[in-house]
């Protein structure tokens, strides 16, 4: 494992100003919003936004892989964050005391801790979730198997509203035990698919199957949302085929912020015609095909 000093001193959650919970995706989004508003090529001869990008970049390329997060994590947990390391980077200092560095991460190897009283390790577990669960949340119980001697350990849950997919939710206190008390349990969030809606943050999208005539000569449809209510929206003559149209708050309600619903319209190929309904198609291909531009 590679251990740099920035690890200890710099919390990079906070730097790119995501929850330690955040999942990959959420960390990601935040990161190349944050890149592009900071890039030096949008910011010319601007040292603070130099400077800025390199600290969110560096701080992406920790928290932004999972074996490196993983591993920060775990050293944010063992050793104060804001202490540092003697010049010759082999003992660590703290309170003026200092101790040998394989003695903080002697846990990654088996080895048994000198630095003594520590918290207990953190526990990970992964859960599955319906669509609507975790859109709503869920108060849960978790059974934990094979824990300090214990056959199974139950473990009451609160998942709150609006999580999403691979995102890690903390339980404080329920690790493992340790002489300075005991660790965290991390549940990792799995969100099974919805068969109609998707999601993108806080928002929700829809495919909406329409007609050539809905798109060309314009209509107004009737969207079904997410909690089975119905709103009208209105598709102008002309519309391309795949525009998406946003309804304002009916997406996800997540921290007090709601998103929207997205609906994307698309035309619907039959699979079988009428002889007339192919007639009427063949005629207005015949109609196009003469209105349209020569080479």
């Amino acid at each position: 494992m590679s251990v740099q000093k920035d690890w200890l001193e710099k919390d990079f959650y906070k730097i790119l100003g995501v929850s330690d919970t955040a999942s990959s995706k959420e960390i990601t989004k935040t990161y190349r919003k944050l890149a592009r508003k900071l890039h030096p090529d949008a910011n010319p001869n601007d040292q603070e936004a130099e400077r800025k990008f390199k600290e969110i970049s560096a701080a992406y390329d920790v928290i932004g892989d999972e074996k490196k997060r993983s591993e920060y994590d775990e050293i944010r947990r063992l050793g104060p964050v804001g202490a540092g390391f003697n010049s010759d980077f082999g003992s660590f200092r703290s309170g003026g005391m200092p101790f040998d560095i394989s003695d903080l991460f002697g846990n990654f190897f088996g080895n048994q801790p000198n630095m003594g009283r520590q918290r207990g390790l953190d526990l990970e577990a992964s859960l599955s979730l319906s669509f609507m669960e975790a859109i709503n949340g869920i108060t849960t119980t978790l059974t934990l198997g094979n824990i300090e001697g214990k056959s199974s350990t139950s473990v009451k849950v609160k998942i709150p509203a609006g999580v999403e997919n691979g995102q890690r939710v903390r339980v404080k206190g329920k690790g493992q035990s340790g002489p300075a008390g005991p660790g965290d349990l991390f549940v990792i969030v799995e969100v099974e698919p919805h068969e109609l809606f998707g999601r993108d943050g806080n928002n929700l999208t829809l495919i909406f199957p329409v007609t050539f005539p809905q798109l060309a000569l314009g209509s107004e449809i009737k969207v079904t949302t997410l909690d089975g209510s119905k709103v009208k929206l209105r598709i102008p003559a002309g519309t391309p085929n795949g525009r998406t149209f946003r309804v304002k708050g009916r997406g996800v309600t997540r921290s007090e912020v709601v998103g929207d619903l997205l609906v994307t319209v698309e035309v619907q190929i039959p699979t079988e015609m009428n002889a007339k309904e192919m007639a009427l198609v063949e005629e207005l291909a015949d109609v196009m095909s003469k209105n349209s531009p020569k080479d």
